[in-house]
């Protein structure tokens, strides 16, 4: 009795959830997928999905690359706001990090 009053349970908590997300043609089904194929749609990468030459690699000081501006790297803030060259009102801004973005806020 109390086994059945199991299976009940679970047999209404599994239509009560709706089971499986459909996933609709083009969609990508994971997390890899996803990056690969943003990376695509941005130009980082051709369509036999290699960045040679573009996209993922860094310009300017690579070895010390703390600020991105594009995707030329610099070693301090000021000269990575430098490059940004900023038109007032707006200000140099850091975004997130590991390299740092660097943009016109």
């Amino acid at each position: 009795m109390i086994g059945a009053m199991w299976r009940l349970c679970l047999v209404l908590a599994i239509t009560a959830c709706g089971g499986p997300e459909k996933v609709h043609k083009g969609e990508p089904t994971n997390a890899k997928e996803k990056q690969l194929q943003e990376a695509k749609a941005s130009g980082e990468l051709d369509d036999g999905g290699r960045a040679w030459g573009k996209g993922w690699k860094y310009q300017g000081d690579r070895n010390d690359c703390f600020f991105l501006v594009g995707k030329k790297c610099f070693k301090t803030e000021n000269a990575a706001c430098a490059a940004a060259a900023c038109k007032t009102p707006k200000s140099c801004k850091g975004l997130g990090g590991g390299p740092t973005q660097i943009a016109c806020k």
